[in-house]
């Protein structure tokens, strides 16, 4: 498959129509794009009120590939009951992900027991009496439960509140695995966890850093906002260890001209070493500091710790940053340069700096670079961690973590007349441990595929099968249910958020919230994912509670209670009726006043970790997704925009390749501390840097060890340490 000069372009028009004719037909496709709900992918912030492929400044059409593979997913038909006959245990295990995502929409609840060879379809009584017989079987915390951010903010708030009121705190969401340490970098240091800007300041900015990311692939409305920054003569700098076509050079379908001629993405491209990031930033603060470039005003009169913190740089020696980092001086040089220049500044980040042992400390470092000139509490200016799923952010302001901010845990309180459990809850990853070791005996999963999203996916099977009972809420099949099984596996079929009979509410990565009209079903058998929990808590906790569990299927009573009890949600609690979606209250700082105890940005100094996989024979390796894939979910087995056919690849630099004795298309044994994988295959690269290394997400988590940053629990998918042999 030959690589692209762009992303974006014709191409990406091709497949429009191609998927269009998959769902059903054009006007079917049309329709369904354009209802009023949020877009079931990213977090960019489309849909909703304004209507399908429109973003929240209005503009239209905003569309990308990623919105319509979710929506085509979603109009599949039913898997035929044949299906479950046809395929064992044993054979799903051998589906792809690919293939697990085309089998249909999931219709019947299904069963699998220890012992059995296959699922078989059970009635929603059946179903819903094993779950509610177990959980009143055990203690509270034996249970743990997953969010992903596919579900809505009404179904995470009465989930966390069942398990709650049912007496554990083990809850958690997908976001441990992807931006906690965003979340944590950003609270220590603005006292915030997300981010500060709107879309428009990102519009307005003359100068974007975009760090450790590949929004071309994995969220591409976001190009034409930086088609927008470059048209204005703004600058984006790429930080990334691999040069991706899109961020090179971008062709905006919806752009005549950008699609006839392209538009050039990055104005400097830089390739530090995978883990490499810290010392770069550090690096560029230092020099900004050096050419005397930095706003001092700013940081005596709006930051904690400057003192401490210039002094830290000064002390960091240029041997130390460019060995570290992978970066010479000079690109350092220019990049300061760039940035002393800019005027308004905006700096994004994706799990290229999260995925580490140090991810928080890689997050502090970008808030004390921006620090540095003032690039944080102003207008077109500030920090945009771009999140992924497009409710996962919503789905942590909701409650859906194991410890509750104060201000929600006494709300809840005192909205419902209950007394919450004080005991500490475990993260996701903790959770899996204690499964491990035997202590849990029953987990739900609101969505997602928690296996499959898993460091070290051996452990993460064996941990799932020592559970009694394990629950997925599912539109879908994924690997999960084929390798995640406990002795008990049940999966219940839910509605997507476009065919929901009630209307909910998400909130997209500008801490802006969307409502979703829902919509007629589509098969006949899935129900709503307020209605199956409403039902289980009801059956579980019966009349133990105040709460009418029956009435919360009504998510205007959600809602209500989420005004009350959520702060900065006040707006929510009338939005069925004024139709209003609004930008929530205190998180957006256009003037340097911070949440923080002082009111100030805390400025924090780390030690630089050293570069991994320096040995002979050894390379850094980073998990990745492809164009064709949206979180674990793969929607297309090739990854056009770096031109390679199938998942099964390690992509080399030719450096590494002649290094190591291995030719492009042969097949490898790949070993990690680990774990390891024979017979992926290799793919000549050139684009990424030597020494490092890129393998696709989930395939390549046999591999990934579960060595976590210390201070959000996030896994280091980043800087793993592999060799490469032929077979």
């Amino acid at each position: 498959m030959k690589k692209p000069s762009s992303g974006g372009g014709w191409q990406a028009i091709r497949y429009t129509f191609k998927k269009a004719r998959e769902a059903g037909g054009y006007w079917k496709f049309w329709k369904a794009m354009r209802s009023k709900n949020a877009c079931k992918t990213c977090a960019l912030g489309m849909g909703g009120q304004k209507g399908g492929m429109v973003n929240e400044r209005g503009q239209f059409p905003e569309v990308c590939k990623k919105s319509m593979q979710a929506m085509t997913a979603d109009m599949q038909g039913a898997i035929p009951d044949e299906f479950w006959k046809s395929y064992s245990i044993a054979q799903l295990q051998k589906f792809t992900p690919y293939q697990m995502e085309h089998a249909g929409r999931l219709t019947k609840p299904m069963l699998y027991e220890a012992g059995q060879q296959h699922y078989r379809p059970i009635s929603w009584e059946e179903a819903f009496g094993r779950i509610v017989g177990k959980l009143k079987s055990l203690s509270a915390d034996e249970t743990f439960w997953y969010f992903s951010g596919r579900s809505s903010m009404e179904a995470g708030f009465l989930l966390q509140l069942f398990a709650r009121i049912y007496g554990t705190n083990n809850v958690n969401n997908c976001s441990y695995y992807c931006h906690q340490a965003s979340g944590v970098g950003l609270s220590s240091t603005v006292g915030s966890g997300t981010a500060t800007i709107v879309l428009e300041d990102v519009e307005h900015a003359d100068l974007v850093f975009l760090i450790g990311g590949n929004p071309s692939s994995n969220h591409p409305r976001l190009m034409s906002t930086l088609k927008h920054v470059r048209r204005r003569g703004g600058e984006v700098i790429v930080i990334n260890p691999v040069i991706e076509t899109g961020l090179v050079n971008f062709r905006v379908p919806s752009d005549p001209w950008s699609l006839l001629f392209g538009t050039e993405i990055a104005t400097l491209y830089v390739q530090p070493d995978i883990g490499g990031d810290l010392a770069l930033l550090f690096g560029i603060a230092k020099r900004v500091l050096e050419l005397d470039g930095q706003d001092q005003k700013f940081l005596d009169d709006h930051c904690e710790n400057t003192s401490e913190y210039l002094e830290f740089l000064r002390q960091l020696s240029w041997e130390e940053i460019e060995t570290k980092s992978g970066v010479g001086r000079l690109q350092i040089e220019d990049i300061s340069r760039r940035y002393i220049k800019a005027e308004r500044v905006i700096f994004s980040w994706t799990m290229g700096i999260t995925h580490h042992v140090h991810g928080v400390n890689n997050v502090q470092a970008i808030a004390g670079l921006a620090a540095m000139r003032g690039m944080v509490g102003k207008p077109g200016s500030g920090l945009m961690p771009i999140r992924g799923h497009s409710n996962v952010q919503g789905i942590g302001s909701v409650g859906v973590t194991p410890t509750l901010k104060q201000a929600i845990f006494d709300g809840l309180e005192q909205e419902y007349g209950v007394q919450l459990p004080r005991t500490p809850g475990l993260d996701t990853l903790a959770c899996m441990e204690d499964a491990h070791r035997g202590k849990l005996k029953f987990g739900l999963c609101l969505g997602g595929n928690l296996y499959g999203s898993n460091p070290d996916l051996k452990f993460a099977a064996e941990s799932i099968q020592n559970l009694d009972t394990m629950v997925y809420l599912s539109t879908t099949l994924n690997t999960g249910h084929a390798h995640g099984l406990a002795r008990e596996t049940i999966i219940l079929p839910v509605l997507a958020r476009d065919e929901e009979p009630y209307k909910t509410t998400q909130e997209s990565m500008f801490n802006y919230v969307r409502m979703s009209e829902g919509g007629p079903r589509r098969l006949e058998g899935p129900r709503g994912e307020v209605d199956v929990i409403a039902t289980m808590a009801e059956g579980v906790l019966d009349n133990q509670t105040p709460i009418d569990w029956k009435s919360m299927q009504d998510t205007n009573k959600i809602r209500a209670a989420l005004g009350k009890v959520v702060p900065g949600f006040e707006k929510i609690s009338d939005i069925d009726r004024t139709k209003q979606e609004f930008q929530i209250d205190g998180r957006t700082f256009h003037a340097p006043k911070f949440p923080t105890p002082s009111g100030r940005l805390i400025l924090h100094s780390s030690e630089i970790p050293d570069l991994k996989g320096t040995g002979k024979g050894e390379l850094r390796l980073m998990t990745v997704r492809s164009e064709g894939q949206f979180n674990t979910v793969v929607y297309e087995e090739y990854d056009i925009y770096r031109g390679v056919e199938r998942r099964d690849v390690i992509l080399l630099n030719p450096q590494d390749c002649r290094r190591l004795g291995v030719e492009h298309g042969q097949k490898v044994s790949i070993g990690s501390n680990i774990g390891q994988i024979d017979g992926f295959v290799v793919h000549s690269f050139p684009d990424i840097k030597a020494g490092n290394a890129l393998m696709y997400y989930p395939e390549a988590n046999t591999l990934v060890s579960r060595s976590a940053d210390p201070k959000s629990k996030t896994p280091a998918f980043k800087g793993v340490v592999v060799t490469v042999k032929p077979l």
